[in-house]
């Protein structure tokens, strides 16, 4: 059974490396798209400080339909052309937003929400979904965090085979 380990880091950038070496181990031998969004969201739900949700929308080739998550219960559906999920997808670049009341078209699932860094989920040359994670904490994501969640994502999409 695979145990957690709390992380002690100096810094962001250390707590990421912590954090993608216990993905890897997590996910290591396993397949299964599902049960890894699962496993990925309940761990860096559990690591990442400020966070109030942490969690997958996949691509049903019309819209982004909410998969594993942590935190609570989540918008079902999000088209393509709306809030930050839809942009990140739409545009399949990482938006990290540092007031998602001033985003154009943000859908607040959750109105406690205040920031949010939403990453697209490419794999094969085709878009999977995305990884959104929010806070209650304004500016609470920078560039630091934009990088350590793609690097989760790179490990989340290796384990797809």
């Amino acid at each position: 059974m695979f145990e957690a380990a709390p992380i002690v880091a100096d810094s962001k950038a250390a707590l990421y490396a912590g954090l993608v070496a216990q993905a890897r181990a997590l996910l290591e031998g396993e397949h299964d798209r599902i049960a890894n969004a699962a496993n990925l969201s309940a761990l860096a739900y559990q690591a990442l400080p400020e966070l109030n949700w942490a969690g997958f929308y996949f691509y049903d080739g019309t819209e982004l339909v909410l998969g594993p998550f942590q935190g609570k219960p989540a918008c079902v559906r999000i088209p393509l052309n709306r809030g930050v999920c839809g942009a990140a997808a739409s545009q399949r670049q990482t938006q990290l937003v540092p007031d998602v009341h001033a985003f154009p078209g943000h859908i607040a699932c959750d109105a406690a929400s205040r920031s949010e860094v939403v990453v697209p989920l490419v794999h094969q040359g085709q878009l999977i979904g995305v990884w959104d994670v929010d806070s209650p904490l304004p500016d609470r994501f920078d560039e630091d965090d934009r990088q350590g969640m793609e690097a989760l994502c790179a490990v989340f999409l290796a384990s797809l085979g």
